[in-house]
């Protein structure tokens, strides 16, 4: 996760998947990105980073635990001032909340839903 304080940017992209380690290794072969086991515990998501420089570049998460309920495709990480305003516009402008804020690696997220029906998680470091 970018710990860089710009709000507004894209920060990370995640897919939550039935079979992470599947997807996993259809993305080694297919655009060639080197991957790293992260912990959840019981078992481990993915850090795939680009080859040559190492460089974490998206995550492939299994579909269970906190992530059971974020199926579905690519999922966006947009770095906001405050997750907890942002929550409050998101409600007051006819968006949804699907995962209220929590902790994540060392700030908190959320996961959101606007009007159109599509999904995007905020993050504020």
């Amino acid at each position: 996760m970018s710990d860089e304080n710009q709000v507004g940017k894209i920060g990370w992209i995640d897919i939550s998947v039935d079979d992470a380690g599947g997807l996993r290794d259809f993305y080694k072969e297919v655009v060639g990105w080197n991957s790293e086991d992260v912990s959840m515990g019981e078992y481990s998501d993915y850090s795939m980073a680009m080859p040559g420089t190492g460089e974490a570049v998206t995550g492939i998460c299994h579909a269970r635990g906190s992530n059971a309920e974020l199926k579905g495709g690519w999922l966006i990480y947009i770095i906001v001032d405050d997750v907890h305003a942002s929550v409050t516009a998101c409600k007051a402008h006819g968006g949804k909340v699907i995962v209220e804020p929590r902790g994540l690696s060392g700030g908190q997220f959320c996961v959101i839903q606007d009007p159109s029906g599509a999904a995007a998680a905020l993050y504020q470091p």
